[in-house]
């Protein structure tokens, strides 16, 4: 389905609420707009360190790993 078509649609099925829900509707639909905009920044965060470990030594990368489930495990 194009853009177009589904905000028609969308809103379309705004027009149909009762009006005492549409500041439960714009409430859920704020912070779900604010949520997506968070992860999407994260994301490209987190992919700034992709393939950071490649040139680790092995024996430093061990040690890593295993203090990393040390870590967790005391985190429980």
């Amino acid at each position: 389905m194009d853009l177009l078509k589904l905000r028609t649609k969308v809103i379309a099925e705004i027009n149909l609420l009762p009006k005492e829900k549409l500041e439960e509707l714009y409430n859920f639909i704020h912070y779900f707009r604010l949520g997506v905009e968070a992860s999407k920044g994260s994301l490209e965060q987190t992919m700034q360190f992709a393939g950071c470990w490649n040139d680790m030594p092995n024996e430093v990368f061990t040690n890593f790993d295993e203090e990393i489930k040390t870590r967790r495990q005391q985190a429980r």
